[in-house]
């Protein structure tokens, strides 16, 4: 489990509760969505290349640390995940982003791509890839595989919940994505949800079904 990362700081698990309780309203729900990922976005971009810049204080001159490299960019696999992606551009507003469409086909569950479009360079870039929940993992191997397959290479996953046999599939296709997530569930039941969860993401936070 070297790869995957849970972030256990109490106010990330205490927000998870009231995110999986079933009378959570959705403005309740949407809220604390992306109040967790302002945390899960300072574990995510923890190991991001520093260097310095010479600024001038009120007092003195002075040698100052900066983030180093070209703008990082979050790739939100739609439509859930852009509830991730707007608390993390409230920490990173200058980011790039890139979306990934793709919904599971409610029969196969495998993950349909619909939509893509990203930055250019993404090469150079560090891309933290983001949806609430890794469940088969099939979307989240594609969305990785297709942001690849445009030159990115330096990857992160993000996610609010995992499976177990998310997990296991995910490292598996990509052993070289770290993932960082703030439970490991139970298991997936017979239609593919994680046990014990908070039910389906974009639906509570739009108001859908």
């Amino acid at each position: 489990m070297k790869q995957v990362t849970v972030v256990d700081h109490p106010l990330v698990q205490h927000k998870l509760t009231i995110m999986r309780d079933k009378e959570t309203s959705t403005a309740s729900f949407r809220r604390l969505l992306r109040e967790i990922s302002h945390l899960l976005c300072y574990e995510a971009t923890r190991e991001l290349a520093m260097t310095t810049k010479t600024i001038e204080t009120p007092l003195m001159e002075m040698e100052a640390p900066t983030i180093a490299g070209k703008k990082l960019v979050f790739a939100s696999i739609l439509r859930a995940g852009n509830g991730l992606l707007e608390g993390m551009l409230d920490l990173v507003p200058s980011a790039r982003v890139a979306h990934v469409g793709l919904y599971r086909d409610p029969e196969t569950f495998e993950a349909v791509e619909y939509y893509f479009k990203a930055p250019e360079d993404l090469q150079n870039r560090l891309v933290i890839a983001v949806d609430p929940m890794l469940a088969t993992a099939n979307s989240a191997i594609l969305a990785i595989e297709k942001l690849k397959e445009r030159g990115a290479h330096n990857l992160r996953f993000v996610a609010l919940l995992a499976s177990p046999e998310g997990v296991k599939t995910f490292t598996e296709a990509h052993p070289d994505v770290p993932i960082i997530t703030a439970a490991i569930d139970e298991k997936l039941n017979e239609k593919n949800y994680i046990i014990p969860g908070l039910g389906d993401a974009g639906d509570r936070m739009y108001g859908t079904k």
